[in-house]
């Protein structure tokens, strides 16, 4: 039963930082913001906050992160282990990334 316990206490461990993956997601979103004006710089020209939703920041709350977090970190770890699969059928010991790139599209279908 300890074990169970201990394994259970090493997934919490694994897992992604909450703030980390919250970083990533800021920066995506303001690069899509970006984007999404178009991203010249020589034209200053905003519209009235109250004529754009686009304006508006955009958030996250900490129940969003933590599932974030480990949902990416179940999609790694499948990853890993399909990777890890291809790998020892072919008699290697080491995991490379053509092992990788073979896995993923298929794993990129099953999420």
């Amino acid at each position: 039963m300890d074990e169970d316990a201990t394994i259970g206490n090493s997934h919490a461990a694994e897992t992604f930082d909450t703030d980390l993956i919250h970083a990533i997601f800021k920066l995506v979103w303001r690069r899509r913001a970006e984007k999404g004006r178009g991203g010249n710089e020589d034209v200053n020209i905003e519209p009235a906050p109250e004529t754009s939703r686009r304006n508006q920041s955009t958030t996250a709350n900490a129940s969003a992160l933590k599932v974030s977090c480990e949902l990416l970190r179940i999609f790694v770890a499948e990853a890993i282990q399909r990777s890890a699969f291809i790998a020892e059928a072919e008699d290697a010991t080491v995991i490379e990334p053509t092992h990788l790139e073979r896995v993923l599209p298929q794993l990129l279908l099953d999420f």
